[in-house]
């Protein structure tokens, strides 16, 4: 396959973010009533005025809810724009030739095959149903990012993290990274909570921080084919 051309504006001219639960497409149109106290709650709002995210209803959107690995990818792959368009391919490929868990018809198939073509690396053996924790989905949507910018490798000063002893040892970089790029913060007492189950309205702001920070690199040169 070639890698072709590809540039940053993909990121402000985003269409919608089909962030499935269950297989259930979120509905459109409306505003939120259910974000009013929720952490984020203007990041969570501009995504949803942008076309980024949808609700479970048009008044909706279930922040407290927890993400599962296969909605975990359909949001970095749907909210990041990740797509097959800049590569060919001999023969399309298919998810269950990727991943042992995912089915080929599955809601969220396509999700996985843009997102691993696009640099994120999904271990083979996922399970799409598991719940997807703070890590995890900071590391993939990481790579996603770093993938999407076109950003060079950095030497930075780690920061200090209480509970940086929870963390996988793969993990420690692109934790440290997010921390660097705003896509994330500690809590008030310096912990990064890895293990936590990561929730809706915890993703949809990881997600506005990214899309932002991509956005604040408009100048960054496209990878070359």
């Amino acid at each position: 396959m070639n890698i072709k051309k590809t540039t940053i504006a993909a990121i402000t001219t985003v269409s919608l973010l089909t962030f499935s639960l269950g297989g259930q497409i979120f509905a459109a149109g409306g505003s939120f009533k259910d974000v009013d106290t929720v952490n984020g709650k203007e990041k969570i709002i501009s995504l949803k005025d942008q076309g980024l995210i949808k609700g479970v209803s048009d008044t909706q959107f279930v922040p407290g809810s927890k993400v599962t690995v296969a909605q975990g990818i359909q949001f970095i792959s749907g909210g990041l724009q990740l797509s097959l368009a800049a590569i060919d391919f001999n023969k399309a490929p298919v998810a269950s030739g990727l991943f042992t868990h995912v089915k080929d018809n599955a809601w969220y198939a396509e999700a996985f095959i843009n997102a691993h073509y696009n640099g994120v690396e999904i271990p083979a053996d996922i399970d799409p149903s598991k719940p997807m924790t703070k890590e995890l989905f900071t590391v993939l949507l990481m790579q996603a990012t770093e993938k999407v910018g076109n950003l060079p490798m950095i030497n930075i000063i780690p920061t200090d993290i209480a509970d940086s002893d929870q963390f996988d040892p793969a993990s420690q970089g692109g934790i440290q990274r997010s921390l660097k790029y705003n896509i994330n913060t500690l809590d008030a007492k310096g912990n990064f909570n890895p293990k936590s189950e990561i929730t809706r309205a915890e993703a949809a702001v990881m997600l506005y921080n990214a899309v932002e920070f991509l956005k604040s690199r408009a100048d960054v040169t496209p990878p070359q084919s």
